[in-house]
């Protein structure tokens, strides 16, 4: 494929809409608006006990609140790994030692360009949490055997957390 064009549709302090254009040598195009963002670190916090800590925070796109694992945006000159350790020490309080990546991924690739990055982390030592002014966090520790169930009842309908439970019972 061969981009032909893009045309920024509107610019926000967290993403920015183009449209772009793409046509590969048999002729083949596509048009499509691009939801370009700048991609997130996700943490899986797991203690010595072998629980996971989850955010439940409202979600206004999906209009309710939402059990899912800490995550955040990556600022403009951090590195993936920098934004998880402020993010989880910003929405949680906590602090870890060791860090691992587990997956990588593209929530929903036929109109966002986010790549998500999760990262085990442990090790953990707690502290005051700093969420910014639009959140309200709270948190809960979890076992993974009642976050299976929580997916399998539908409880959990966070994407991030239901691929970072697959890939935690994989480490």
């Amino acid at each position: 494929m061969k981009l032909i064009s893009s045309a920024e549709l509107i610019q926000t302090p967290i993403f920015r809409v183009t449209f772009d254009h793409a046509l590969d040598p048999g002729g083949f195009e596509i048009k499509r608006a691009i939801v370009r963002h700048g991609g997130s670190a996700v943490m899986m916090p797991v203690d010595e006990r072998g629980r996971i800590l989850l955010v439940r925070q409202y979600r206004l796109p999906a209009r309710q609140y939402l059990w899912e694992l800490p995550a955040g945006r990556v600022d403009k000159g951090e590195t993936l790994l920098q934004a998880a350790r402020r993010e989880l020490a910003e929405e949680t309080g906590y602090r870890a030692k060791k860090w691992k990546k587990i997956a990588e991924f593209y929530p929903s690739p036929g109109f966002l360009a986010e790549k998500m990055t999760i990262f085990l982390a442990t090790g953990l030592t707690a502290g005051p949490a700093t969420p910014m002014e639009d959140e309200r966090i709270e948190t809960r520790w979890f076992t993974p055997g009642e976050l299976r169930k929580w997916v399998k009842a539908g409880k959990i309908k966070d994407a991030k957390t239901m691929i970072g439970l697959c890939r935690y019972r994989e480490t």
